[in-house]
């Protein structure tokens, strides 16, 4: 059994079809097609099924899944362990990131590597929580940060911070000191679409008391939306620190969400399915490292 085979079948697995393993392996669908189906003949069995979605393992497949990822695993474990005879641990490691801790992570988690495992492969892919847990779970991504992450058998995570969110008005377009979660319903707000983590969780905590937003423009990007803001066509839900990060704090005002506190957990998450190697193990305490020394 070619482990490159072997490889090509896991991808395709858990991609669900041979095009979007394709674009992740980097090699052409076609010859794709041939080494998988190379492997179906060396092995006598059908391993995938192909529906009008893409393809699912038969039961032959889920065997040679589950026993696949196993390999492939100790293979890279393999490869890390003769790195570290060489002194340094080595292996490439997918990161998914936000897109505002994409923006205050990128550089200082790409030069740290660099200093600490000069070995070690680094991409990192910038995404909404949704995209990136998803990509976790296919194994796309080895390591991801996500807001809020949904509960899953396929995904361990553990919280690093929690950030309280403000409505966000310009510079003298709020009387009071606070507003409640009831009051906010009635407030226009500009809110980015689905399924970013602000207005789902907007929208999920005012369900929650029988309420729905009032949108007034939906608007992607924290740039954008304060552009908007500013022009006074309505209020934005953000932390304070995405306001005091985009270079123009003073012409916003913040003000505290109560009753209750409308607040968001930023979680490091890993794939449960797949043992984390030595290498992604330093990444992922690299990350916390790195969350945790930021001014949130």
């Amino acid at each position: 059994m070619d482990l490159k085979q072997l490889e090509y079948f896991v991808r395709v697995a858990e991609l669900g079809g041979f095009t979007r393993a394709s674009i992740a392996l980097h090699i052409a669908q076609p010859a794709l097609s041939r080494q998988v189906r190379q492997l179906e003949i060396e092995l006598g069995q059908s391993l995938l099924t192909r529906n009008g979605r893409g393809v699912v393992p038969t039961e032959a497949g889920k065997v040679l899944l589950e026993h696949g990822r196993g390999i492939l695993h100790q293979v890279a474990r393999t490869r890390e362990e003769l790195g570290r005879v060489r002194g340094a641990l080595a292996g490439r490691v997918a990161i998914g990131l936000p897109p505002r801790f994409a923006k205050m992570l990128t550089v200082p988690l790409t030069r740290t590597v660099r200093e600490r495992f000069p070995e070690v492969a680094l991409s990192i892919s910038e995404n909404l929580s949704t995209s990136l847990q998803e990509s976790l779970v296919s194994g796309r991504l080895d390591i991801a940060l996500l807001y809020n992450p949904v509960p899953s058998p396929d995904v361990d995570s553990v919280v690093l911070l929690e950030e309280d969110f403000f409505l966000v008005t310009r510079r003298g377009g709020f009387a009071r000191k606070s507003i409640s979660l009831r009051e906010l319903a009635d407030e226009p707000l500009i809110l980015p679409t689905r399924p970013n983590t602000i207005r789902m969780l907007v929208e999920a905590e005012l369900a929650n008391i029988g309420r729905h937003p009032k949108i007034a423009m939906e608007v992607d990007g924290v740039a954008a939306m304060l552009d908007v803001v500013a022009e006074g066509v309505g209020a934005a839900v953000l932390s304070v620190n995405a306001v005091r990060t985009s270079g123009r704090a003073r012409a916003f005002q913040a003000v505290p969400i109560v009753k209750p506190r409308l607040r968001t957990k930023l979680a490091l998450a890993v794939s449960a399915q797949r043992p984390a190697t030595r290498t992604q193990q330093a990444l992922q305490e690299l990350i916390v490292e790195l969350v945790r020394g930021l001014k949130v």
